[in-house]
């Protein structure tokens, strides 16, 4: 009889466990949607305005999401109804009133006076953004084309050589740094990085010339997609240049000099 009973409890506990079993692989859990709050809205670039001033925003010429994944939606976003729209803002406050204000930013950086911490960082921070924005753009050619192509396999040796000189010279920077590509005084290419928002048109200038290609690499840039892997960003920035738009700014500032 006792064992009877032990043969029924035990039928019992099994039938049980494989009901429990059923159940859990038949249980649907819901997972509830983000909230509208929880939600980050992604907006337009022709919506960021600045104030009345000399100088207004330059107008990207693709949507915020057009350059992931090397620049995030939200990255793009915020860096540039942000970070260069206060640049803007500040650049024409500070020029408001005084000789400047008629001038080009070409001639602002190369007169300014470098210990005005106002006018240096927010002018740099104008002209360099401004750069970088050209300097991008959707679905591009993997390698420089037309003139730039044999003028970087003159002054490099190769577009091998020059994407290798190229990505160690901004992986070498340390903090807040850009990265750019310069015509010089005599025609010939040059890579050159500044700290903060200095640039080659400035009187500092380490390697003085005229920028026609700009990498930034203050951490807005690309923090919110690689967090600390900032050489993973240089290596994928070679992926969205604007090969044919630098073409045209290296024939600019060579019809410019001579």
């Amino acid at each position: 009889m006792k064992n009877t009973a032990l043969l029924i409890v035990s039928w019992i506990t099994t039938l049980f466990l494989f009901s429990c079993q059923d159940k859990k692989l038949t249980e649907v859990v819901e997972v509830p949607l983000p909230t509208a709050q929880e939600k980050v809205a992604i907006g337009h670039p022709e919506d960021v305005k600045a104030a009345q001033g000399s100088f207004q925003l330059e107008k990207l010429a693709y949507s915020y999401d057009a350059l992931a994944p090397t620049v995030s939606a939200l990255t793009l976003e915020t860096h540039y109804s942000k970070h260069y729209l206060s640049y803007t803002n500040n650049l024409n406050k500070a020029i408001s009133g005084t000789p400047y204000e008629n001038q080009s930013i070409e001639n602002i950086l190369a007169k300014l006076d470098l210990n005005n911490p106002e006018l240096r960082n927010n002018a740099g921070g104008y002209y360099n953004h401004t750069l970088y924005w050209k300097s991008m753009a959707p679905d591009t050619p993997d390698v420089a084309t037309d003139t730039l192509a044999a003028v970087i396999n003159r002054d490099f040796g190769s577009f091998k050589n020059f994407e290798i000189a190229f990505k160690n010279e901004a992986t070498n920077q340390f903090g807040s740094a850009w990265t750019f590509l310069v015509v010089d005084k005599y025609g010939k290419l040059k890579l050159t990085s500044t700290q903060n928002q200095d640039n080659p048109l400035m009187r500092n200038a380490a390697v003085p010339g005229t920028p026609i290609l700009a990498l930034d690499l203050w951490e807005h840039a690309y923090y919110l997609g690689y967090q600390y892997r900032r050489k993973s960003y240089i290596d994928s920035f070679f992926t969205v240049i604007n090969w044919a738009k630098i073409n045209e700014n290296y024939e600019a500032a060579i019809r410019k000099k001579y």
